[in-house]
């Protein structure tokens, strides 16, 4: 079984990831499957129904697209299928900032250690690093910074506005 971080602590994943092919008709067995979201529009009711199956995007698919399931999904997947696709990272803020989405998060594909402080402030909370990575190595990258500048899910006032400044008095010429 492998292994992944969720919130903040690494722990066994019995979720497997379905990649079928463009042209194969997909029949889920028996597990907990996160399947691409156009296999869960295709067949919604029946996999809603059996409430182990969560849905992954890749850069392209459009989130709001799901947004009318989200409240049926425990787990929604955002694929990065190359370290340097930043697209997941916008697809993670929409779905948390947008369409409200408390499930858990998960990032998938090629996901490396340096890209995880960066994934949760934009509201992952789940990461399957690649399988070359040590995941222990890759918790402790969670927090290589003690403060962020920039407002994002995670907190969304800039630094700016969340530390008072003392500004000094202008001069007074009479």
């Amino acid at each position: 079984m492998s292994e992944i971080i969720l919130r903040d602590t690494v722990v066994a994943d019995d979720w497997q990831v379905l990649r079928p092919s463009a042209d194969e008709s997909v029949v889920l067995p028996a597990g907990r499957f996160i399947v691409p979201l156009a296999v869960w529009l295709e067949q919604q009711a029946g996999l809603a129904a059996r409430g182990d199956v969560g849905v992954w995007l890749a850069g392209t698919d459009d989130p709001a697209r799901l947004a009318p399931s989200l409240p049926l999904l425990s787990l929604v997947a955002i694929d990065f299928p190359k370290f340097t696709d930043g697209r997941g990272y916008s697809i993670a803020y929409l779905l948390r900032s947008r369409f409200g989405y408390r499930g858990e998060l998960r990032a998938v594909g090629d996901v490396l250690p340096d890209q995880l402080f960066y994934m949760k402030r934009v509201g992952f909370d789940a990461f399957a690093v690649r399988a070359d990575k040590d995941i222990r190595k890759a918790l402790r990258s969670l927090r290589p910074f003690t403060d962020a500048y920039q407002g994002s899910w995670d907190n969304a006032v800039p630094a700016y506005r969340r530390h008072e400044r003392a500004w000094p008095c202008a001069q007074n010429k009479s």
